[in-house]
């Protein structure tokens, strides 16, 4: 059960065409907490959308939740505010898989795949929780599901970077199609729908950057709602459901998960 519900803004988006709900809850401040256990219905997935500038004055709070590792790595980060945000994004990603897993958030284990994805230790495998995480300038999306692979990503849309000279090396021929026929005071922001969405997709796959890009379509379009064209088997994006999630103004967002 989530403590201090004004600070938290709950919303269901949609069910997918697979019968399954999204629920967003947006975490504004470091006056969340949660003292007892809740539940992940295998039917659902739960995102958070933390703000990160408004964590950074609990950072001693998020310290005493981190894993030796952890406070290790938040040291070695040179700039305060990236530790900062890196303890309360952890802190709370622990919080509440402990509040799924009815088990202390500081004794929470992790490893790692062999192309860097996260997920919970060996021992806590039986309890089907998945789950992964995205941060961009101050915010982090947070999402958790039960026996599925998911990925998110947010990405704050910035100016100073060529997203076209990106947009070349990255994204499929068909995507780059998709975008060069939008008007020009479009296509910045339809990059990062783009962006967000392919990688969400191949974070949920477990590859990362190491999947090729030009495999796999989406649609670049405004709707929530994300196709997914997969080659050289195009029966795989059957598998999959993508889709764009509001996480406020100047920021893209989306999630992938695998068919239950």
């Amino acid at each position: 059960m989530l403590r201090n519900p004004p600070q938290l803004v709950l919303r269901n988006l949609m069910n997918s065409p697979k019968n399954r709900s999204v629920i967003v809850e947006r975490i504004p401040n470091a006056g969340f907490r949660t003292d007892d256990t809740r539940s992940l219905p295998e039917d659902s997935i739960v995102l958070y959308i933390l703000d990160l500038r408004s964590m950074e004055v609990a950072e001693s709070k998020w310290r005493e939740l981190l894993s030796s590792d952890e406070r290790e790595r938040a040291a070695r980060f040179h700039f305060e505010r990236d530790r900062q945000h890196y303890c309360a994004a952890r802190a709370l990603l622990r919080t509440l898989l402990g509040a799924y897993l009815e088990a202390a958030p500081q004794e929470l284990s992790f490893q790692y795949s062999d192309k860097g994805k996260p997920g919970l230790a060996s021992r806590y495998r039986g309890c089907g929780v998945a789950f992964n995480v995205s941060h961009s300038g101050d915010f982090a999306l947070l999402g958790f599901t039960r026996r599925s692979d998911i990925g998110v990503d947010i990405e704050q849309i910035r100016d100073d970077f060529d997203t076209a000279a990106i947009a070349r090396r990255f994204f499929s021929a068909r995507e780059q199609d998709q975008l060069s026929r939008l008007p020009a005071d479009q296509q910045h922001h339809a990059f990062f729908r783009c962006w967000t969405r392919k990688e969400a997709f191949i974070k949920a796959l477990g590859e990362g950057l190491s999947h090729p890009l030009s495999q796999f379509d989406v649609s670049l379009d405004t709707s929530a709602q994300v196709s997914l064209t997969t080659r050289p088997e195009p029966e795989e994006a059957e598998r999959w459901w993508l889709q764009s999630v509001d996480a406020g103004p100047d920021y893209a967002a989306a999630f992938a998960v695998s068919a239950l």
